[in-house]
C-alpha cells in the first residue's frame, strides 16, 4: 500500500502534502495502476480525523439514529454534528446501540454563538458530553465568527476579538474535555486575526461551506500554507443546490468515463483537494453511496477543477443579513 502512496504523488500532489496518513484504493476503467485516496488525516495532536463524515445538520428528528447506524455499519467512523442541530442525544444513542467502542469514533461538535463568552463555554460542552453519553469530543470547533450577548444580538468587541473564547477551549483541551480544538465559516481576514494571538494550539480545521459553486480556492491555499485542514459542508451543493450539482455536464462526464455517481465524482473531488468532506444524508442507499469514493485521474480531477472555478462563486448559506453583520467581510 505504501509503494502506491509514491506514485501517488508523481499524479496529483496534495495541498496538505504528506499528511494523508491511511489510503483508500480503487481501480479505474481504462487506467492499470490503482490509485489511492486518504482515509485519515493527521493533526497536529497526532490524532487521525477520517476523510468522510456523515454530516447530520438539517436531519430531521428520528431520521438521525437510523442514519448514524447505516453509516457505522458500512463503515464511517466520523459523525459531524453540532448543539445547535439539537439530536446529539439521538446521535448518541444510535452511538451506543452500534457496539461499536467509542475510541473508534470520531465526534465533532461546535461552539454555538450565544456562548462565546468563556464562562458559558465549559456548561453547554457538558451539554453537548451529556447528550451524546462521552466524557470527550475529538473535535469541538467555534460554530461562527460571530459572538452573541444573552439577547442574540451581536457582540461586536467579543466577535472581533476571539482570543479570549479561544484561550478557554485551549483549557478544555488541557482538561481532556477536548482533543482538538478549530473554526467554521472564517475567511482568511478572520483566520489570520485569530492567529495573530499568542494561541497555544493553533485552530487545527476551519469547517466551512466547500462545493462545485463556491470552491473556494484562495482559502484552500491559505489553508495549506498555514497547516490548517478544510472541511466541506454542503459539499454537493446546499440542498437546494444538489440537483443542479449532480447535473454538471463534466461532472457527468467522469462520472460516465469512471464508473462513479456524480455524487461520488464531488466527494472524491473534494478529498483529493485535500478536505475533509460532510456529505449529509438520512436515506440509506445515499449513505452507503456516498461512502464508495475513488481517487480521480489527473485529467480528471483538472476537470472538475477547472469548471468550479472559472465561474462566478455562489454562496449558499450567508446568515449575515439576519444577524445584522457582514460574517464574510
Amino acid at each position: 500500500m505504501y509503494a502506491s502512496f509514491y506514485g501517488l504523488r508523481r499524479l496529483f500532489r496534495s495541498p496538505y502534502g504528506n499528511r494523508f496518513l491511511h489510503w483508500k484504493g480503487c481501480h479505474h476503467r481504462n487506467s492499470s495502476t490503482a490509485i489511492e485516496l486518504p482515509t485519515h488525516y493527521v493533526l497536529p495532536s497526532g490524532d487521525k480525523i477520517p476523510s468522510i463524515a456523515l454530516g447530520v445538520w438539517r436531519a430531521a428528528p428520528n431520521q438521525v439514529s437510523d442514519a448514524v447506524k447505516t453509516a457505522l455499519k458500512k463503515g464511517y467512523r466520523h459523525i459531524d454534528g453540532a448543539w445547535i442541530y439539537g439530536n446529539e442525544a439521538e446521535v448518541g444513542r444510535a452511538i451506543r446501540e452500534s457496539n461499536i467502542a467509542r475510541g473508534d469514533i470520531w465526534l465533532t461538535s461546535k461552539l454555538w454563538n450565544t456562548f462565546h463568552i468563556p464562562d458559558d463555554i465549559e456548561p453547554t460542552l457538558d451539554e453537548s458530553l451529556a447528550n451524546l453519553g462521552t466524557d470527550y469530543i475529538d473535535l469541538y470547533l467555534i460554530h461562527w465568527p460571530v459572538a452573541f450577548d444573552k439577547n442574540s444580538n451581536v457582540d461586536f468587541d467579543l466577535t472581533e476579538d476571539p482570543y479570549p473564547t479561544w484561550q478557554k477551549l485551549e483549557e478544555l483541551v488541557e482538561k481532556g474535555k477536548i482533543r482538538n480544538i478549530g473554526v467554521s465559516n472564517f475567511n482568511i481576514r478572520r483566520l489570520n486575526n485569530l492567529t495573530a494571538n499568542p494561541l497555544k494550539i493553533k485552530p487545527a480545521i476551519n469547517q466551512v461551506e466547500l462545493n462545485f459553486w463556491l470552491p473556494q480556492p484562495d482559502l484552500l491555499k491559505w489553508s495549506k500554507e498555514n497547516n490548517v485542514i478544510l472541511e466541506a459542508y454542503s459539499p454537493l451543493g446546499s440542498a437546494e443546490r444538489v440537483r443542479d450539482s449532480l447535473s454538471v455536464p463534466e461532472i457527468q462526464e467522469v462520472a460516465a468515463e469512471l464508473g462513479l455517481t456524480p455524487a461520488q465524482v464531488l466527494i472524491s473531488w473534494h478529498i483529493q483537494r485535500g478536505a475533509v468532506v460532510l456529505p449529509k444524508a438520512v436515506k440509506p442507499s445515499h449513505v452507503e453511496e456516498n461512502f464508495k469514493v475513488a481517487a480521480l485521474p489527473q485529467a480528471a480531477f483538472e476537470k472538475v477543477e477547472k469548471a468550479a472555478t472559472s465561474h462566478e462563486p455562489q454562496r449558499g448559506l450567508d446568515p449575515s443579513k439576519g444577524w445584522g453583520i457582514d460574517i464574510f467581510d
